[in-house]
């Protein structure tokens, strides 16, 4: 069964366990009507548009997780519901007291899953969504047309646990980017943008990256603005906090900007050993997808000169093992961001961006100059 069909699967099973109620917050119009909702996505812990885990029944919620399992391969899925059950934890270290404006702000029953169009049509797509993750999917004429954006963050991002052990839900990501980093800086190679980390990830939730991406600061990243000037006035002073932090100003944003020519140092110009860790990187960031996804992707940079225009770029102190840290990778395709520097930088956030297929806009384009324009549905 291919990849599209198991999720078609997935998606119809779990609506047709929902009640009519239900079916209204979950199913909504599919690619091209729905398009507005269908790109906006979160990764604060908002409301992310759909049916909550915590509306559903048990059964429900199986039905609801085997869908999220279908976009992601056994470890992104491990990854994903470790993430939702750090909420949880979170909400201890804060002493119970951040609410966000709902009865229980760190929730792990707070994820959100909708379906967008009739799972299986020529054209659908399907999202999760809530604090930290943020899966989407487009699927056109029975393939799976886009994964991304595809979030995942850890709050949080380590954790003590008995007997000496220690939770790292985002692993290695950063110990490898660090010691690539600092190879680089030693050698001389132009691969730091900034000696100070910025406070966010830079693409944000925008629907599709472009030329000249700045951060968007923490009041933009909810759906909506608060009414209750706590949590407004919160929002604000988080941000001020980030900002000081980082030392950021205009000038220091627009250095950190996401460009259509991709700064920092290409994989063609790196040693062995510096390409052997940026293949791990893309590796460890693309085998959050299934098999059929992740398979072909990595491909291309596993065939002869595939990692020549992978560029990767740092923010943040290289000789440092710890502290605040930010890093991207790009290509013409590929674009990875990582920070980890909020609260005391034990807050990570990691996203995938395509930015030739993001929410699939290319293929539904070209499905529809083939298919509308002659008449067809």
């Amino acid at each position: 069964m291919s990849l599209a069909a198991e999720m078609a699967n997935a998606a119809d099973s779990w609506l047709r366990s929902l009640t009519a109620d239900q079916r209204a917050a979950a199913a909504y119009p599919g690619p091209g009507a729905g398009d507005r909702e269908r790109t906006t996505w979160f990764y604060t812990p908002t409301d992310h548009g759909g049916l909550t885990l915590n509306e559903q029944r048990p059964g429900q919620q199986q039905l609801a997780m085997r869908l999220l399992a279908a976009g992601l391969s056994l470890e992104g899925y491990a990854l994903a519901a470790i993430v939702m059950s750090l909420e949880n934890v979170q909400d201890r270290l804060e002493s119970w007291t951040r609410d966000w404006g709902r009865e229980r702000g760190r929730d792990p029953g707070a994820y959100y899953f909708r379906v967008f169009g009739s799972p299986g049509d020529a054209t659908w797509g399907w999202r999760c969504g809530g604090h930290h993750i943020s899966v989407n999917y487009t699927i056109v004429d029975g393939r799976v047309a886009s994964c991304t954006p595809c979030f995942i963050g850890a709050l949080p991002a380590e954790l003590s646990l008995l007997a000496g052990e220690t939770l790292r839900p985002l692993g290695d990501l950063e110990v490898i980017a660090r010691e690539l980093a600092r190879d680089l800086d030693q050698r001389g190679q132009a691969v730091v943008l900034h000696r100070s980390a910025i406070s966010d990830i830079v693409s944000g939730n925008r629907a599709r990256v472009l030329d000249g991406d700045e951060m968007i600061h923490m009041q933009d990243l909810w759906r909506g603005s608060f009414t209750d000037e706590r949590l407004s006035s919160l929002l604000d002073q988080i941000d001020a906090v980030g900002e000081e932090g980082s030392g950021y100003g205009s000038g220091d944003h627009r250095v950190l900007a996401i460009t259509s020519r991709p700064k920092g140092v290409p994989g063609s110009a790196l040693t062995p050993d510096g390409q052997a860790r940026l293949l791990a990187l893309v590796e460890a960031y693309l085998r959050r997808f299934p098999g059929e996804i992740a398979g072909p992707w990595l491909a291309s940079y596993h065939t002869g000169g595939g990692l020549a225009d992978l560029h990767f770029a740092y923010a943040g102190e290289p000789s440092a093992d710890r502290g605040p840290v930010y890093y991207r990778l790009q290509d013409e395709r590929l674009l990875v961001e990582y920070d980890n520097t909020q609260t005391n930088a034990n807050h990570a956030h990691s996203v995938v961006r395509d930015l030739t297929a993001d929410f699939g806009m290319d293929a539904l384009a070209e499905h529809r100059r083939t298919y509308h324009a002659a008449g067809q549905q």
